[in-house]
Formats: structure tokens, C-alpha cells, sequence
């Protein structure tokens, strides 16, 4: 929809008709002010009874739809409309549910603590909409409710999206089953993939990464498909779309063209992606179980950011980088120079502190012994316990030799040798990257 500019404003007005409307802003008092750019709040929903009983059985859809919020974001679009910050909010976020109504029972409750995606099950959009702002002191503009499911339909008409991974992906509870490489989802896998929260320790968390992982390829495959410079395409692609989209009375044709018009350049790079810090996991409340508190100073700063309109990510020149298993955010370099040649264990240190690593920032020197020459093959000395770094760290020194040392510990350990040539740029998927941890789309979807 925000490149429907170059589409025309009768094919929009025909696109809005399909779009069911709500009233997420009724009878709301005591709102944050607005700040600069735009703020839309994303509720993805459950809705599986839209897919057929053999697609549900073939995905494992199974059970009946919960009618409630799967995945909360905050899209925020900046004044220049240059950039979109995606900002995830767990749905087991402890939540300070504002005084309401129930939608269901009718029964009048006082403020009380939730997990976030009571708000939705509890009063629909206007209560999840005074819910985040309470939470985040963020003013939304708009609200933007889709069915996640229709996802599957529009990624078929794209003809797929690419995904890549540099560790297994299986979650018996979804199907998923991804081996390491590059692939093309077709819908039901890309469902199978933003749902799957049984891949490993990260549970919901990892779960939120894949979805903004996922939206960062379906960019990619809009801006560079030629699909928004198609009419006939574009119609196909947003009207499966459009299908189960729910929005608040006031994003009409209007608002879609003036968004359209001004990121008609969007692509991969404009947006960044995170999500709101946490500070406890596993944090206990009486009745409502473990929620997850967020980090009090750091969402502070990552939503007065959001307010102040600046970017999350940090600016980078984009390289080739290799995909490796861990990040290099998290991996600790000692680094020492085994040659005669002066400073070379500064320049290693350096270079791979550039790259993302956390490097001690003190090379040390080897002295080879009386009569031996220098080391001729730059060395990664790893304790085996910590073989997945050591390669992530081998990979950003190609021709290295990776040598096992027990007992050695986490910090990782290289010898500068003469063959050094420099440190080969690398990422991992679960990359950190900035205060907040955010990257841009360009650096998560596949090289």
C-alpha cells in the first residue's frame, strides 16, 4: 500500500473498500502528545478458520482460533519518510492494563497487571491501542490489524520469499523444517516460519526475530520484483492482502497515497527492525504466571527515540558479509602478534573490533623462541567447549588455523601470522547491533 502512488488513486479507493474498519480511538483521554513522523500499531491475528481443513492439516494449524494477538509492533514512520522502525513488543510482556470495560462480559475492571495480549482479548483494538500507549507513553496514529494467515496467501502471489539460515530450523509443534542454506517459502511455509517458537531457548523472542527477519525479505521481494510498478500486480497482491485487514476510520485512500508518494524509494535499507529490551525474564505475578519486564531504562530511551523521531540502527556501509552461527557481538578476542612486524597485532585487533567482535582492545605480542622464526599461518587458539565462535571467528580469518586448546575458557585466542591479508566481514542472524539492538532490513535478509 505505500507505494500505491504510482498505481492511481481510483485503484486505491477500490483496494479500501475491502478493508474492514474499527474504532480504536473512541472515548480516549489523558493521551501522550504526538512526537514527529508517524506511528501505526501492527496486531497480528490468529485466523486459521480462513484456511482450508487440508492446508490446516498439511501446516499443522490444528485447534480452534484464539481470536487473539499473536504479534504487536510498533511501525514507526519518520517525518521525512525515509525510514520505517519496526518495534516488536512480546505478547508476555507485563502489561498495566488501564481501568475498562470488557468486551465480553460487560464487567467494569480497575487497572490491573496483564500480559500484553490480554488487552486485545479483553477490549479489542481501542484497549490494546490505551494499553501500548500506557506503556510506552507513545502516541499512535493508526491502527493496522491483518490476519497473519493472509500472509500465506500473499506470499504465494509474490511467488515466494527468501529465506536464509545458518543453523537448523525444526519445531515439531509447526512442521518447520529448514536445513542450512537459502530458501524460497512458498505461503504455508512462511506461515510454519513466523509461527515456530519450539526452535530453541529463545522461544518467543526467537520467534519475533524470524517474523522481523520475514518482513524484511517480503521488502525485499516487493521493491525488487517489479511488483509495485505493476498495476495488474500490485491489484493481485494487495487485494489478497487487503482480504483480512482491519484498520481505524481514519487510514483511508488519502493517507495510502500521501505515504505512497513519499516512499516510493523504499526498499530493504530504509527499514530497521527490534525489539523492546528486556530486563527479567521469567518475571512471576500472582494469577497471570511468568511475564517478561521490559529494561525500565533502556525502552525508556528506545521510545523516546521513537518520539524524537531518530533512527535505531546504527549507520553502517554495507559489506558482503559471511553468515556465521554466533555473532560477533558476542564473542571476546585476545588478540597477540607473532610476527617482527610492529603494530600488526594493533591492526588485527582493530579490524576485527570494526567487524563486530569483542576484542580486549590490548594486543599482546608472542616472542617466539631463541632461533625460531615468526608464526607464518595466523592462529585461532578455542577451548572446544566454544567450537561454534571459533569458527564464527576462523570465517573472518580465511586461511587461519583453528587450534583446540581445553581449559582455555570463552576467550577466544589469534596469532597474527605473515599471511595475514585482513578480517573478512561476517553477521550472524541474530545479530546485536546498536543501544537497542536494531538492524536494517538490508542486513538481515539473504547476501
Amino acid at each position: 500500500m505505500l507505494a500505491a502512488a504510482g498505481i492511481g488513486h481510483s485503484v486505491v479507493s477500490g483496494l479500501e473498500t475491502g478493508i474492514g474498519r474499527v474504532d480504536a480511538f473512541s472515548n480516549m483521554k489523558n493521551r501522550p502528545e504526538s512526537g514527529n513522523g508517524m506511528n501505526v500499531l501492527l496486531v497480528g491475528t490468529d485466523g486459521r478458520e480462513k484456511i482450508s481443513r487440508a492446508e490446516r492439516k498439511k501446516y499443522r494449524l490444528g485447534g480452534a482460533p484464539c481470536h487473539c494477538t499473536d504479534t504487536i509492533m510498533i511501525v514507526h514512520i519518520s517525518e521525512d519518510r525515509d525510514r520505517a522502525s519496526v518495534v516488536s513488543l512480546p505478547r508476555d510482556s507485563y502489561a498495566e492494563m488501564p481501568e475498562h470495560v470488557d468486551q465480553n462480559s460487560r464487567k467494569h475492571h480497575r487497572a490491573h497487571p496483564v500480559k500484553l495480549n490480554a488487552a486485545y482479548a479483553e477490549g479489542g483494538p481501542n484497549l490494546t491501542v490505551r494499553t501500548v500507549e500506557n506503556m510506552t507513553k507513545v502516541k499512535i496514529d493508526h491502527y493496522l490489524e491483518v490476519d497473519f494467515t493472509s500472509f500465506m496467501r500473499t506470499v504465494d502471489v509474490l511467488g515466494g520469499v527468501e529465506i536464509c539460515t545458518t543453523i537448523p530450523l525444526k519445531d515439531s509443534y509447526t512442521g518447520l523444517n529448514l536445513p542450512v542454506g537459502t530458501h524460497q517459502l512458498n505461503g504455508g511455509q512462511a506461515l510454519q516460519y513466523v509461527r515456530s517458537r519450539h526452535i530453541d531457548g529463545a522461544a518467543d523472542l526467537g520467534r519475533m526475530q524470524r517474523q522481523q527477519r520475514f518482513l524484511a525479505a517480503l521488502i525485499a521481494k516487493a521493491t525488487s520484483s517489479g511488483v509495485l510498478l505493476n498495476p495488474v500486480k500490485f491489484n493481485d497482491v494487495t487485494g489478497t492482502l487487503l482480504k483480512s485487514v482491519r484498520a481505524d476510520k481514519g487510514f483511508g485512500t488519502t493517507e495510502m497515497l500521501t505515504l505512497g508518494r513519499a516512499m516510493r524509494n523504499f526498499s530493504p535499507k530504509s527499514s530497521e527492525f527490534t525489539t523492546v529490551p528486556i530486563g527479567k525474564m521469567g518475571f512471576k505475578v500472582p494469577g497471570i504466571g511468568s511475564t517478561l519486564k521490559w529494561d525500565p531504562v533502556k525502552s525508556k530511551k528506545l521510545f523516546q527515540a521513537l518520539r524524537d523521531d531518530k533512527p535505531l540502527a546504527p549507520h553502517r556501509v554495507k559489506r558482503k558479509a559471511a553468515l556465521v552461527p554466533v555473532s560477533p557481538q558476542q564473542i571476546r578476542v585476545q588478540v597477540d602478534n607473532g610476527t617482527a612486524t610492529p603494530g600488526l597485532g594493533k591492526q588485527v585487533d582493530a579490524e576485527l573490533r570494526r567487524t563486530g567482535f569483542r576484542t580486549t582492545k590490548v594486543p599482546g605480542t608472542v616472542k617466539p623462541a631463541p632461533g625460531a622464526r615468526s608464526v607464518a599461518r595466523t592462529v585461532v587458539a578455542f577451548d572446544p567447549r566454544w567450537d561454534r565462535s571459533a569458527k564464527s571467528l576462523a570465517t573472518a580469518l580465511p586461511g587461519c588455523e583453528m587450534r583446540p586448546v581445553r581449559g582455555q575458557g570463552p576467550l577466544l585466542k589469534v596469532i597474527a601470522g605473515t599471511d595475514f591479508r585482513g578480517v573478512r566481514a561476517v553477521r550472524a542472524e541474530d545479530a546485536y547491533q546498536g543501544e537497542f539492538g536494531a538492524v536494517t532490513g538490508d542486513q538481515v535478509v539473504c547476501s
